[in-house]
């Protein structure tokens, strides 16, 4: 199932143009998960959603961690598959 993740580091910051873009790849609203975290933490509720097999649809890739070692250490952990707009 696609899974769709927006995140921002402050809850000052606006995830509307993250959601609209997960709205653009048909990932329903009530798959749309919201994390306002540091991409430094991996304390990610609305990632921890994803289960083995799931597809997580994010805006940028850099949404999903803030390297490239947290990202693939992030999969590792439930072995989603992510899928990136172009």
């Amino acid at each position: 199932m696609d899974i769709g993740n927006a995140r921002v580091s402050t809850a000052k910051q606006d995830l509307d143009r993250q959601i609209d873009a997960l709205r653009k790849e048909d990932v329903a609203d009530k798959y749309i998960y919201v994390d306002k975290k540091s991409g430094s933490t991996t304390n990610r509720p609305g990632l921890q959603q994803a289960r083995a097999g799931d597809v997580i649809v994010v805006h940028t890739l850099d949404r999903l961690g803030r390297t490239v070692r947290d990202t693939l250490n992030g999969q590792q952990k439930t072995r989603p598959k992510a899928k990136v707009p172009v």
